[in-house]
């Protein structure tokens, strides 16, 4: 019997269009899924550009306009993939015009808009997801199994940093990552953003109260020459312009489950590609992530027998752990792109099933509303609650 064919528009095409083109084309490779995703069209605005990601990414047809896209009949999922500006606008017509969408983080660039899309998509009875795709590790999600059964008891911390060097050079251009118009903010939004997530996924728990620092240490860059600039490839002109983002942010939480937290974004820790790190403490045992050794992780037990204790270091990849069976034997590992792959299978089963899915625009409202937190903690140097 033919699978059912869920048709879906991907609105951009550069680094997160290419992850989740390739998910939509493998995740029937490797999951045995119910439904078939159809890569019906891609939709960008500089025609030559978009045109030429329907062929490399595999798609049926390319369109450089959003609203025709969202507006077709044929069309069942709106998949986000473009400047965070923009999310907010695309998802909200998206829902009123009945499809499912899968967003790129973050939700929106303000708390407002956010809600807003939140509201909106709790209203319609549709699918809706955030794209937090590091959820998807097959080791963040057996990490979390651990701690909600209590494996390490009682959590008491909860500390995470994040940290890149790919603006380390001040003569990296003004890309749109570092336009608070655009991007809403600097290493906060893109990096913190999705720490909080993996606390609030890994732990089950929200944000109690907040307590930030930000700081901007190049103030100045060249303006971009090609306004296509991404993270590589830059084309910097001339003159100078502002950057209107932070550069770093560090703050402190209170957990609503009784622990503390500590986080750290920046973009400018020379050496640090992608350093995507977190542990927490419990009562009975520690547990360490490391995004750039994604198939692994650390856990230390204290009722493991005196003259043995120790930090472990567990392979991810048995069988039995989430989303592992679907791919390779045991120490196999796989990779980045994998992430997306499970995410989109989730997604798709969310819609064939009529279940919700997570991370849902609930969980990118609550992500937000932390981000806020911080940054108005930083203005008035106070802790500060987020806002339900």
């Amino acid at each position: 019997m033919a699978k059912k064919q869920l048709n879906v528009a991907l609105i951009g095409y550069q680094f997160m269009g290419k992850a989740h083109s390739n998910a939509y084309r493998q995740v029937a490779r490797f999951f045995d899924i119910e439904v078939e995703p159809v890569l019906k069209v891609i939709c960008g605005r500089h025609e030559q550009k978009v045109r030429a990601a329907q062929e490399r990414f595999g798609w049926q047809e390319y369109s450089t306009n959003w609203e025709d896209v969202v507006a077709r009949n044929d069309i069942d999922i709106i998949d986000i993939g473009t400047p965070n500006n923009t999310h907010a606008q695309i998802a909200q017509a998206a829902l009123k015009a009945g499809k499912h969408v899968l967003c790129e983080k973050p939700l929106a660039t303000t708390l407002e808009d956010a809600r807003a899309s939140y509201e909106l998509a709790k209203k319609s009875g549709l699918v809706h997801g955030i794209c937090h795709n590091y959820r998807f590790v097959p080791a963040v999600a057996y990490i979390a199994q651990l701690v909600r059964e209590g494996r390490i008891g009682k959590v008491r911390h909860f500390r995470a940093t994040y940290l890149q060097d790919w603006i380390v050079d001040p003569n990296v251009p003004l890309v749109w990552r570092l336009d608070k118009s655009i991007a809403g903010s600097g290493s906060h939004g893109d990096l913190n953003g999705h720490l909080i997530d993996t606390a609030r996924f890994v732990m089950g728990t929200e944000f109690a109260e907040v307590i930030g620092l930000q700081e901007t240490f190049i103030k100045k860059r060249p303006l971009l020459a090609d306004t296509e600039g991404g993270l590589a490839g830059f084309k910097a002109a001339q003159d100078m312009g502002e950057v209107t983002v932070d550069d770093v942010t560090a703050f402190l939480a209170r957990l609503e489950n009784g622990a503390t937290a500590t986080f750290e974004a920046t973009r400018l820790a020379p050496g640090r590609k992608n350093h995507h790190r977190w542990e927490i403490n419990g009562e009975k045992g520690s547990i360490v992530f490391n995004q750039e050794r994604m198939n692994e992780f650390e856990i230390y037990l204290t009722d493991d027998p005196q003259g043995v204790q120790g930090f472990h270091l567990v392979q991810a990849t048995e069988s039995f752990m989430p989303y592992m069976s679907a791919y390779w034997p045991v120490a196999h590992i796989i990779g980045y792109e994998h992430t997306f792959i499970n995410l989109v299978h989730d997604f798709l089963l969310a819609i064939v099933r009529g279940t919700p899915f997570t991370p849902s625009f609930e969980d990118g409202y609550r992500n937000q509303a932390v981000l806020s937190a911080v940054e108005r903690s930083c203005e008035t140097r106070q802790w500060t609650k987020p806002e339900k």
